[in-house]
């Protein structure tokens, strides 16, 4: 996600946005960035799908399903995938070369967002403000970076 855009003191501004796989490491989450493996979560989904076949392999023949029940069982499954796919945190950066004549220094803003969804709103608002008043909100997610 690439916007350009033109601040009141005449720079021009590229906002952009990324989103990022891996949670950035920040000091805040220093002590809690310790983390096991992947070992727990894949034991999980395998006891789940042999569970789940046992289920179905034990089910009577005579037993009539409801045709809704393998799509609710299918979406509380895809529930957890989908809500970490769509809470990924984003990266947003905020940057000018300064204006022509020198007179306003280059900058550049850096800030995390996290969820699909409002990071477009969150873009929108640091676009508007850029256009208002040529900076980034000092309140907002980012923050100037040297």
């Amino acid at each position: 996600m690439n916007r350009l855009v033109h601040g009141e003191d005449g720079r021009d501004w590229v906002v952009r946005a990324q989103m990022e796989w891996r949670a950035p490491a920040t000091a805040d989450d220093f002590e809690h960035d310790v983390a096991g493996s992947y070992g727990p979560g894949i034991a999980m989904i395998v006891v789940t799908a042999v569970l789940a076949l046992v289920l179905i392999m034990w089910t009577p023949t005579d037993v009539m399903i409801p045709s809704w029940v393998p799509l609710a069982l299918l979406l509380i499954a895809l529930f957890f995938p989908l809500r970490w796919i769509l809470r990924r945190p984003w990266t947003v950066v905020a940057e000018t070369e300064g204006d022509l004549a020198g007179d306003r220094p280059s900058e550049r803003w850096v800030g995390t967002i996290r969820g699909m969804f409002t990071v477009r709103g969150e873009v929108s608002k640091i676009t508007k403000t850029i256009q208002k008043h040529s900076l980034p909100d000092f309140d907002g997610p980012l923050h100037p970076v040297e």
